[in-house]
């Protein structure tokens, strides 16, 4: 059995082609197909944070809204940039949407993907300290972040406060019990991801990585899951932890699939640069009919290793055709494979 969501980007723009015009298009029908998600079956509503773009970018007002609007599915991010965070303001921000929902948050946080401008945590007002480089500063405040989290107070009380203070010092409010056990860490290669797994948090690892190997996507997806796990079971964390995957997945079922996305049928992986120095591998798409894709996904090793699925939706193409792509994996591929 496997978990399965959506990831969406939250893409907008003025193209009279698409369904998101706006971003108040994109915000809207991000909550409307969180709960048609929700109505069919899915697992969990997950959301993709880029600054500077014409995608979803500040994520805890829309997780909140769609933790008031469902009432089973998971909810989460896929990733927030953590070079942009303020760590306690987060810790705040994320415990009040983790109440509103009941407890379904699933806080995916990184360090980060390329962006549209050079540097933009700076805009933010930070900066690495001396001898740190700008993923340096990620991960210190992820592991700000995760200390906030614990619940344990720190803060000084004012001998004079304007309300009364309960005992002892302080913490961030509101907090959230058990959202320090549901944050993970999206890892672009295999030293991320075992520090990720020492730190107790999830992983998530997406369509691309650091091409460390050679090897095909897949193959070193599943690798990077499995030093995760030994890393975990090294650590001795007693709880389990989770893995999700995201994949581009569209069956074909009928003419309006065959027209998106039959013609642009992606039979191997790609690799590139992230920058001068970062050699990337980029996973395949898979788009066919069920049963083709269902011999296809039966190959996908990192995919068997993984508890969770994110499938990678066309926000533009507008919620009732990502409803229908969902559905048509949740019933005609997802149970062939024995997922469901």
């Amino acid at each position: 059995m496997k978990k399965i969501g959506f990831l969406s980007f939250g893409h907008w723009g003025p193209s009279f082609q698409s369904a998101t015009r706006t971003a108040a298009d994109a915000l809207q029908q991000s909550i409307a197909l969180a709960e048609a998600a929700e109505d069919l079956g899915a697992d969990g509503a997950y959301f993709r944070v880029h600054h500077f773009a014409r995608q979803l970018s500040a994520p805890f007002p829309l997780l909140a809204a769609v933790g008031a609007r469902t009432r089973r599915i998971e909810i989460g991010t896929g990733v927030i940039d953590m070079r942009y965070e303020n760590p306690f303001y987060m810790a705040e921000e994320a415990g009040i949407a983790d109440l509103i929902s009941g407890g379904r948050l699933q806080l995916g946080i990184s360090r980060g993907s390329p962006e549209q401008v050079i540097d933009g945590w700076r805009y933010f007002g930070y900066q690495p300290q001396q001898g740190e480089s700008d993923a340096d500063m990620g991960r210190r405040h992820t592991e700000v972040l995760l200390d906030v989290l614990r619940g344990e107070g720190f803060a000084k009380p004012n001998p004079q406060p304007m309300f009364a203070n309960p005992p002892g010092l302080l913490r961030p409010e509101p907090f959230s019990e058990g959202l320090r056990e549901r944050i993970w860490w999206g890892s672009g290669s295999n030293a991320t991801a075992i520090w990720a797994a020492r730190l107790g948090m999830h992983l998530q690892s997406s369509t691309l990585k650091d091409d460390e190997t050679g090897e095909a996507f897949h193959i070193q997806q599943a690798k990077q899951i499995r030093a995760y796990r030994a890393a975990w079971l090294e650590a001795g964390h007693a709880r389990k932890p989770r893995v999700s995957v995201s994949r581009s997945i569209f069956p074909l079922v009928n003419e309006k699939d065959r027209a998106y996305f039959g013609a642009s049928r992606q039979e191997g992986d790609q690799v590139g640069y992230l920058d001068e120095k970062t050699r990337a591998i980029f996973g395949r798409s898979y788009a066919a009919e069920p049963e083709t894709l269902i011999a296809q996904l039966k190959q996908d090793e990192a995919i068997a290793e993984a508890d969770t699925l994110l499938l990678t939706i066309p926000n533009q193409l507008g919620v009732d055709y990502c409803a229908h792509v969902l559905e048509a994996v949740l019933t005609q591929v997802a149970p062939e494979l024995g997922w469901r």
